[in-house]
């Protein structure tokens, strides 16, 4: 009973905000302890659809910010005007298309998920392979100083891909945002002061 009032509160909450999904809680408990979404920043969200990181950012950087979301599926709007989308698997996506909006970005975010087969290991492994894309992202397009915020399941490579995000990044911890199911297996891996 306990995981269904979870859901149907982050649920519900999101829908009274009028947020396209209720995963945006956890970005925005993030940033709210962390600070890592200024405003005039530029924002790559990998993974947007349905698009609440999208609205989250928007609102955040204001309108002297930009966000560029990316994902497979066709995004229907978009929250403002200083937000632009690609459509794109982010696997087989080259930097050099990302570049053609900005040469560089302040943030870069990730909520990119496998399609779950209930199989814990080949899930997780799924996992780590769409955080590396995003952290080799990251590590082409982000600014020195920048900030990488990453969703990744846990498993028993998830120390071997922290440490190779902490060779780029000064400060990398974990973080398990209060919106995240009970059950779920997901962490988020937040990496602040991309090194030179």
């Amino acid at each position: 009973m306990l995981r269904r009032k979870v859901k149907d509160y982050y649920f519900y909450k999101a829908k009274r905000e009028h947020y396209a999904a209720r995963s945006v809680y956890k970005l925005k408990e993030a940033n709210e302890k962390y600070k890592f979404l200024h405003r005039r920043g530029v924002v790559l969200d990998l993974g947007c659809f349905p698009g609440s990181w999208l609205q989250y950012c928007a609102e955040a950087v204001g309108p002297q910010g930009f966000v560029l979301g990316i994902d497979q599926q066709e995004l229907k709007s978009l929250p403002g005007p200083n937000v632009q989308s690609l459509q794109a698997d982010v696997l087989a996506l080259d930097p050099e298309e990302i570049k053609k909006t900005r040469d560089a970005f302040d943030v870069v975010l990730s909520d990119m998920a496998p399609q779950t087969s209930g199989v814990k290991i080949v899930d997780h492994t799924k996992s780590i392979e769409l955080a590396r894309a995003a952290f080799l992202i990251a590590r082409e397009l982000l600014r020195t100083g920048g900030t990488l915020f990453v969703k990744v399941f846990q498993g028993e490579d998830l120390p071997v891909f922290k440490k190779e995000v902490e060779q780029a990044f000064a400060q990398v911890r974990f973080f398990k945002p209060k919106g995240s199911r009970p059950e779920s297996k997901e962490v988020f891996i937040l990496a602040l002061n991309k090194r030179p």
